[in-house]
């Protein structure tokens, strides 16, 4: 026995002696490869543990490690290392040389690359990497303040499922009529939607913002391109990578109600106030205070005139139908991508499923996307290269009839914006059910639920071919050829709706508008939209004597083709079946085909010495079908320069802190051929279908009227950009940043026919259109970015700050007119030379007058008759600014514009963008803030006044409203430092809700867009499972804001197409997700 333990101890400790023989301590520095100064705080980490330290103050390090350990030594700005511990070697010298990616970082521009070090033109690039960890439904969300100058905001459908941003670049481009200043967005070289993409598919992106980076693009891109490059496979083995998340949003700001008995009062008093019977008489209110106290169950009463149940002023329920409207949804997306080769051919492959649930809480909408794409590359031979890649993309959307935003649906009557404008006038009285257990009529649920679906359906394809040949070494020959084909159908379909009377019977009840008890129709429409693009282009690179030179000439055609049917037919006959064939009513057709192309020769030249002096040269000869024979070609040159001040010998000094100093200068000229019409410049004959206003054997014939005149004089509008800014590398490019600063003059816009007609008995918008406006842009653009790493966590922190303001030069407008009415009857400010995009004009305020005797005795210094009567206490008094002794709005003009002047700007000034990451032993996190630093807006209609000159079936009762004026012995109690003044439903509101400087709404704010924590696993343990990268993460979208503007409000969502406000809300997302590869 005792021999086994004597053995059992030697094994033991013959054992521990050979395992402490694989162990040793190692010991080094580790210095700057090119100034030999010790490199403090590197990371040396043995691969695939956490066992690591970092040097010191002297570049010294010691760590315990064993035979075969691979270290990883890394520092920000530094190329990486890696060293095989051979257990003989203890002390060691390590010497990092300066990370140049950021020197040799390639960029795409247009028809090519460059490297960033040798750009000269305004160009940005997005960090997709941003991207793939952000769970978004479209591109556009993730790209907001990512890029400085990259501008994107919410349209009026707000956050509406399928709605895209609207982009620009650099704001406001064109006013002219029939123009758009939208970019132009290019996928792999052929235009797309950007939203529509798999975000996972996006390898990198670049903005071209001034004319030189974006003149080869000619009349297409006067505002800008963005170049969208997909993934392409790579020579290795084949890797899988799938991707998901899992989403629940709710709404960022849903205003609420006041309390049915607060609101009560609140409209009787602004009855009152407009001397007109008060809505809730003293039985009602009572039942109120019954309800809300548990004393009374029933919320209303039959109405003994028509059988059904009270559900306005009769009634006595307490909801919030803002909220009611509204609920969380879920929605989840899954990618997966298989990509590899060989030095011969690579592949890619990917397929990408999104289902959006809306946040819609009856009627449900839902938004799906499908993506799959393949693209190969091969390499055939020395000379010879092919490509050829497809993508599919289908987007499904469904939501009800009443919430349907399309423009074919307001065609059909119903107004765009009707859902959210009715539900924030319905009355927190109404109930919810009637005592039978049916939706109560004016909640719009019924509409909602039972009146129909729109449905849309859009399937692109993008088809590419690209050939590339390379006769001789440094000279490429380049051939593609792209399709793109969209079709896109839409369904909907309006049924019969039922309220429900005392007696349990349904009721044929009014849907909307002009849509009355029983009303129904069907209708579809098909639209086709190809785009075919070739390009043939080749370039030639020669180098001598640290002379570089690049040469690019080539020729792009574009042929666009669009087919349009409409068809629609009244009283379908079984709400079951709703479709054109199984209706029996009056018919209405429409149908147009459209097509526009363009070709254009165009030529670049590059030229650096020894990356110090850089200049580029572009012209492009273009030609566009939308205008006149003797017109429609014209050219377009641009030219920059650049001097690498650090590549200077006087600088080698300096280079340890400044590595990149590089000045840039630009200038170009664009012409746009992005019109509304494609065919501006031709007289059309407006056509009516069976609209005549007589009969012809019983039938109403089809009218033709006379076409509107045409000027053959209107030409191109003209886009002139200077640009000058500066790029630099400092700390070993642990500070990185560029500075830009533009101009951009707008030309020969298209602008309304001059004040009076040289013609006798035409009307002024009779008159053709000509080119007689022009608008000049002043802005710019800073980003910066700290990359660097303490111990072992790296950080970086990014910033961008960008600004900008257009004003009119010339515009058709002698007398300096400041607004007027448009044709809906609304006011509208007017451009005019000296104008600045965005100016508002408005009243001073002083104040609300506390009494009456404080309103008389301004009064009798300062008239008011001229914009209201009746005068009091809780009204605003004006402040008389040009001193006549009363508050006019003068002539309505700059020189005379009685009490107004300019009282802020809507245009969103110094927009930011701020970037915080960090990475720990496998931990990722990362913070991104968006926002606008300054911003004036007025805010109209009864979403911000609630009480309104339209009376009580337009007012509105939120909470925030409760801050009226009261006077001292009101039973809700004085309120004589109201923020609102006394309410109206009468015309006298419209006297307290002039533009005035006292509810100027200050619509600048700071939220946090996105919020990412993630955890990549260890290797040594993902290997174990046969994958070679494994994450979790946990995201959050629009978590918080930091804002001044009125509380019922969104500061990204204050538009809406009948009133600001009203418009989808936008949406607060949670996330999680996994990302594998294997």
């Amino acid at each position: 026995m005792k021999k086994r333990v004597t053995l059992l101890i030697a094994l033991l400790m013959a054992s521990i002696s050979y395992i402490y023989a694989q162990q040793l301590t190692i010991t080094g520095t580790v210095t700057d490869k090119g100034l030999g100064d010790p490199v403090i705080g590197a990371t040396i980490l043995v691969q695939g543990t956490t066992n690591g330290t970092v040097t010191d103050m002297d570049g010294k390090f010691s760590l315990d490690v064993s035979k075969g350990d691979i270290l990883h030594i890394s520092y920000i700005g530094y190329q990486p290392q890696t060293i095989k511990v051979d257990g003989v070697q203890k002390v060691y010298t390590i010497q990092l040389g300066e990370d140049t990616q950021a020197l040799d970082e390639v960029v795409v521009v247009g028809f090519g690359t460059q490297k960033k070090v040798n750009l000269t033109g305004a160009v940005s690039t997005v960090d997709t990497k941003a991207l793939e960890s952000r769970p978004v439904a479209q591109v556009g969300q993730a790209l907001q303040g990512v890029v400085p100058g990259l501008n994107l905001s919410l349209n009026n459908q707000g956050g509406a499922l399928g709605n895209a941003l609207k982009v620009n670049i650099r704001g406001t481009g064109t006013i002219g009529e029939g123009s758009n200043d939208a970019p132009l967005i290019l996928i792999d070289g052929i235009e797309g939607d950007m939203n529509a993409l798999n975000p996972d598919d996006i390898e990198n992106i670049s903005v071209l913002k001034d004319a030189a980076a974006s003149s080869i693009y000619g009349s297409r891109a006067p505002f800008g391109v963005i170049l969208i490059t997909t993934k392409s496979g790579k020579s290795g083995k084949t890797q899988v990578t799938y991707n998901n998340s899992l989403r629940w949003s709710t709404a960022t700001n849903l205003p609420d109600m006041m309390d049915s008995y607060t609101f009560a009062k609140y409209f009787n008093a602004a009855a009152l106030n407009s001397a007109q019977t008060v809505p809730f008489n003293d039985e009602t209110i009572g039942r109120i205070i019954a309800y809300q106290k548990g004393e009374l169950t029933t919320s209303t009463i039959p109405n003994s005139a028509n059988g059904m149940y009270q559900f306005h002023q009769l009634a006595n329920d307490n909801q919030n139908w803002t909220r009611n409207h509204f609920k969380t949804a879920f929605s989840h997306e899954h990618n997966v991508n298989v990509s590899g080769g060989t030095e011969k051919l690579t592949y890619f492959m990917s397929g990408a499923f999104m289902d959006q649930g809306g946040n819609m809480r009856y009627g449900d909408d839902d938004f799906k996307r499908m993506n799959a794409s393949a693209k190969i590359n091969s390499k055939v031979n020395d000379w010879l290269q092919v490509g050829l890649s497809t993508r599919f993309i289908r987007e499904e959307l469904d939501r009800p009839t009443y919430a349907n935003d399309d423009p074919d649906n307001t065609a059909n009557g119903i107004q765009v914006g009707l859902y959210y404008h009715d539900i924030s006038r319905t009355w927190p009285t109404m109930p919810f059910k009637d005592p039978n257990g049916h939706y109560m009529r004016n909640s719009k649920i019924i509409q909602i639920e039972d009146g129909g679906r729109y449905k849309r359906r859009k399937d692109i394809i993008y088809t590419q071919a690209n050939v590339t040949i390379t006769p001789l070494k440094d000279w490429n020959i380049r051939g593609d050829v792209s399709l793109k084909a969209e079709h896109i159908n839409k369904d909907e379909n309006l049924a019969k709706v039922y309220e429900w009377n005392s007696k349990n019977e349904p009721v044929p009840m009014a849907f909307a508008g002009s849509y009355g008890p029983g009303a129904t129709y069907a209708w579809s429409s098909a639209q086709d939209n190809n785009l075919l693009t070739t390009s043939l282009y080749t370039d030639y690179f020669k180098s001598f004597n640290k002379n570089n030179f690049k040469v690019m000439v080539g020729f792009n055609t574009e042929l666009y083709k669009q087919n349009y049917v409409y068809a629609k037919r009244d009283d379908v006959i079984s709400d079951e079946v709703p479709s054109i064939d199984a209706s029996m009513g009056k018919d209405y057709t429409s149908a147009n085909k459209k097509e526009w192309a363009t070709a254009g020769f165009f030529g670049r030249l590059n030229y650096d010495y020894d990356g110090r002096y850089l200049a580029e040269i572009n012209i492009r000869y273009d030609g566009s079908s939308r205008f006149l024979r003797d017109k429609r070609w014209n050219v377009f040159p641009s030219f920059s320069l650049g001097y690498n001040i650090a590549r200077e010998a006087f600088w080698e000094d300096l280079s340890e802190y400044v590595g990149t100093l590089k000045l840039r200068f630009s200038w170009g000229k664009l012409g746009n051929q992005n019109t509304k019409e494609f065919y501006p410049f031709y007289p059309a004959q407006p056509l009516g279908l069976k609209n005549g206003k007589y009969l012809i054997g019983g039938q109403q014939p089809t009218t033709a009227t006379a076409p509107l005149m045409v000027s053959d004089l209107m030409t191109w509008e003209k886009i002139t950009t200077t640009n000058i800014g500066f790029d630099f590398g400092a700390l070993n490019n642990r500070l990185t940043g560029s500075f830009e600063w533009y101009m951009r003059k707008t030309d020969d816009m298209v602008g309304p026919p001059e004040e009076k007609s040289p013609i006798i008995g035409i009307d002024n918008d009779k008159l053709p259109r000509i080119n007689n406006a022009a608008m000049q842009s002043k802005g710019w653009e800073l980003a910066l970015t700290w990359n660097d790493q303490i111990g072992k966590v790296g950080y970086t922190v990014g910033f961008t700050l960008a600004d900008a303001r257009t004003k009119i030069t010339k515009y058709p407008n002698d007398a300096q007119i400041i607004d007027r009415k448009n044709s809906d009857g609304n006011m509208e400010y007017v451009p005019y030379n000296g104008r600045y995009m965005g100016d508002i004009w408005g009243f001073e305020t002083i104040g609300i007058a506390r009494t009456d005797q404080e309103m008389q005795d301004h009064l009798a210094t300062t008239d008011q008759s001229q914009i209201g009567s009746k005068w009091g206490a809780g009204d605003i008094m004006y402040r008389d600014i040009n001193g006549d002794g009363k508050i006019t709005t003068g002539s309505n003009t700059v020189g005379d514009p009685g009490d107004r002047k300019i009282i802020g700007n809507e245009t969103p000034r110094y927009q930011v963008g701020i970037t915080l990451g960090a990475d720990w032993n496998g931990f990722d996190f990362r913070a991104f803030f968006q926002g606008v630093c300054k911003r004036d807006i007025w805010l109209d209609g009864n979403f911000f006044w609630g009480a309104v000159g339209g009376g009580i079936w337009q007012s509105i009762g939120y909470k925030e409203h409760f801050d009226y004026f009261r006077p001292e012995g009101d039973n809700m109690g004085a309120n004589l430092n109201s923020y609102f003044p006394r309410p109206y439903f009468d015309a006298n509101a419209t006297k307290n809700q002039k533009v005035q400087t006292g509810y100027l709404q200050n619509a600048a704010y700071l939220r946090l867009k996105n919020l990412q924590i993630g955890y990549t696993l260890p290797n040594q343990l993902t290997s174990k499972i046969g994958l070679s990268k494994a994450r979790l993460f946990f995201s959050g979208d629009n978590l918080f804001t930091i804002s001044s503007i009125f509380g019922v409000f969104d500061p990204e969502a204050v538009g809406g197409a009948l009133g600001n406000g009203k418009i989808y809300p936008l949406s607060r997302t949670l996330s999680c997700g996994v990302n594998v590869s294997f």
